[in-house]
C-alpha cells in the first residue's frame, strides 16, 4: 500500500511539474518581457489603423485575402520557432481576427453602422475557445480589440453621432467636410465631453485592474498583459482621434 501511494504521489508531482513547465515554458521568448510585449501588441492595435483602414476602402478584396496571409505567416513562425516565438505567433492569429472583421465590416458594410460589432465580431467564438488553450494570448489581443472597438461605438451612440457616422460614409467629398465640421461642433458640447470622459475613465481603470493582477511569468499572466495593453492603446487612439476631429475634422476615423 505504501508502495502504491509513493507511486501515485511521483506521478502527480511529474504531472505538475509537466503543467507548469507547460505554462512557463515561454518565459525566455522574444517577447517574454514586459517592454517588448507592450510595444508589439499595441503596434498590431494601431496596424489596421493605418494600413487596413485605408487599404480596404480602395482594394477591399485584397485587403481581405491578407488575412490569410497573416494567418500563413503566424503558423510558418510556429512551425520553424515554435517556443521561440510563440507568443509572435499567438498575437498574430489574434490581429488575424480583428482584420477579417475590419475587413468584412469596412470593405462591404460600412455604411451600416449597427452591424459593425457583429461583424467584427465574426470570430469570437473561436476566440473563447482559444483562451482555454495555449493560444490564449492571441485569442485576449482580439478579444480585447474588440471590447475597446464596442466601448467606441458605444461612445458614439451615446453623444449622439453616430447618425453622422452613415452620413460622412454615403457623402460625397463635397459634402462630407460640412457633415464632420458639424460632428466637431457635436464634440465639445458639455454632455459630449462628460460621456468622453467618463468612458476614458472606465477604460483607464479596467485597463490598470487588469494590469495589476498579471504577471509576466505565466502564459496567463501574458494574456492579461496583452488586453491591458491593447485597451491602453485603444484609449490613447481613441483620444487622438478625437482631439484631431475638434480641432481638424477632416481628419477624423470616418475618412
Amino acid at each position: 500500500m505504501k508502495e502504491l501511494i509513493k507511486k501515485n504521489l511521483e506521478v502527480k508531482d511529474k504531472l505538475n511539474y509537466e503543467l507548469h513547465k507547460t505554462v512557463d515554458s515561454y518565459e525566455s521568448t522574444f517577447l517574454s518581457n514586459p517592454i517588448s510585449l507592450r510595444l508589439c501588441s499595441s503596434f498590431f492595435v494601431i496596424l489596421p489603423i493605418f494600413v487596413q483602414a485605408p487599404w480596404v476602402r480602395l482594394e477591399p478584396i485584397s485587403a481581405l485575402c491578407f488575412t490569410f496571409i497573416i494567418i500563413l505567416g503566424a503558423l510558418v513562425v510556429y512551425k520553424r520557432q515554435p517556443n521561440k516565438c510563440f507568443i509572435v505567433s499567438s498575437l498574430l492569429l489574434g490581429l488575424s481576427g480583428s482584420w477579417l472583421g475590419g475587413c468584412l465590416f469596412w470593405g462591404w458594410l460600412s455604411p451600416f453602422p449597427i452591424l459593425h460589432i457583429p461583424v467584427e465580431a465574426v470570430v469570437f467564438p473561436l476566440a473563447l475557445i482559444g483562451l482555454g488553450t495555449n493560444w490564449k494570448i492571441g485569442s485576449s489581443f482580439y478579444i480585447s480589440s474588440l471590447f475597446g472597438t464596442a466601448v467606441t461605438d458605444i461612445t458614439i451612440f451615446l453623444i449622439g453621432i453616430m447618425d453622422q457616422w452613415k452620413q460622412v460614409i454615403t457623402a460625397d467629398s463635397e459634402t462630407a467636410p460640412l457633415i464632420l465640421k458639424k460632428t466637431s461642433e457635436n464634440l465639445i458640447q458639455i454632455k459630449s465631453l462628460s460621456i468622453i470622459f467618463l468612458v476614458a475613465l472606465l477604460l483607464w481603470f479596467i485597463a490598470k485592474e487588469i494590469f495589476d493582477s498579471a504577471t509576466i511569468n505565466t502564459t496567463n499572466g501574458k494574456a492579461l498583459l496583452v488586453s491591458s495593453y491593447v485597451i491602453q492603446t485603444t484609449l490613447i487612439v481613441d483620444g487622438i482621434f478625437i482631439v484631431l476631429a475638434i480641432l481638424q475634422p477632416t481628419f477624423s476615423g470616418l475618412v
